[in-house]
């Protein structure tokens, strides 16, 4: 892990750790780790949008070893470290392309304004970095500015792009894109899909089409259905994750926009509530801002100990 991308996750964490920081101090109030001090710590936790379900466990664990001691800050502020590094570590699972025959299809979902176009650009240039093949198809035909955004970062990226006219059917552009990247022996399909949510049934069935037409292309895919996350939308983030889930059968998370906000504890109640592999963070604009994360590191991060 670079010392660059280290000092990037310092920055994208930053408020989290202020916040948790800021809510941590003054609980230690007395010499030994008693049921107040508990509470109080569980209290800050949640506050700092670790979210109850985590928030329960870490100090259900703090009680369990520590209970009774003699604790400072620092020290707390350690053991809560470790605690969200035991929930993180799980579901610290980076992408990987191993679909035989090729292409990896790779489905990216996410309400508009998550970021899941930049995101899938980002993603592109990892995985040739990588080098691996990469094609893109703009399966987000609703949106002419997701097309057209999506164009411009294939021909940023040369990489081959597959679309149609806004309004088309995305389940032809991803058959003519999965026929394609099979033709050409391409590694990775990374296929953009609408984002709305104001009919859960619509988006429903269009997803199950394209399903059905991958299918019929290739019985494996998709491999990968990628949610991608908006930090900064909180807690409001984790009900993204129970309707996506429910409409299009998510597999891995990325969490995007982690560049200052306050609400990165939500990365913590994701992994605890729903333990989906998370397979990167995005802590900025560059296009080398999204990497696997390091759970030691952004729980250290986030408890302010790192």
């Amino acid at each position: 892990m670079s010392d660059s991308w280290t000092s990037r996750v310092f920055g994208a964490f930053r408020k989290t750790s202020e916040r948790l920081s800021g809510n941590l101090t003054g609980v230690i109030g007395t010499a030994r780790l008693d049921d107040a001090t508990l509470d109080d710590v569980e209290d800050a936790l949640i506050m700092s949008d670790l979210g109850p379900s985590a928030a329960r466990r870490i100090r259900d664990r703090l009680s369990e070893k520590r209970f009774g001691l003699e604790i400072g800050e620092r020290e707390l502020k350690e053991a809560v470290a470790e605690e969200i590094a035991a929930i993180l570590r799980p579901v610290a699972k980076p992408l990987e392309v191993t679909a035989f025959p090729r292409p990896q299809v790779i489905l990216v979902i996410g309400v508009n304004g998550s970021g899941k176009t930049t995101t899938i650009a980002k993603l592109a240039h990892w995985l040739q970095e990588d080098d691996y093949d990469v094609m893109l198809a703009a399966g987000d035909t609703f949106r002419a500015a997701a097309i057209g955004q999506l164009a411009t970062w294939a021909d940023r990226l040369g990489v081959p792009i597959v679309r149609g006219a806004e309004g088309g059917d995305p389940a032809s552009i991803v058959f003519d894109a999965v026929k394609l990247a099979t033709d050409r022996g391409t590694d990775a399909l990374i296929v953009d899909t609408a984002g709305r949510l104001q009919n859960k049934r619509e988006l429903m069935d269009e997803l199950a089409k394209i399903r059905r037409v991958l299918g019929r292309l290739n019985p494996e895919a998709p491999h990968d259905v990628l949610l991608v996350l908006d930090a900064t939308n909180g807690q409001n983030a984790l009900a993204q994750i129970d309707v996506f889930r429910e409409v299009a059968g998510v597999t891995g998370l990325i969490m995007t926009k982690l560049d200052g906000t306050a609400r990165g504890g939500v990365l913590v109640a994701a992994a605890e509530q729903y333990g989906l592999p998370i397979h990167a963070i995005g802590v900025g604009e560059k296009m080398d801002d999204l990497r696997p994360f390091d759970p030691d590191l952004v729980a250290r991060v986030i408890a302010g100990v790192a």
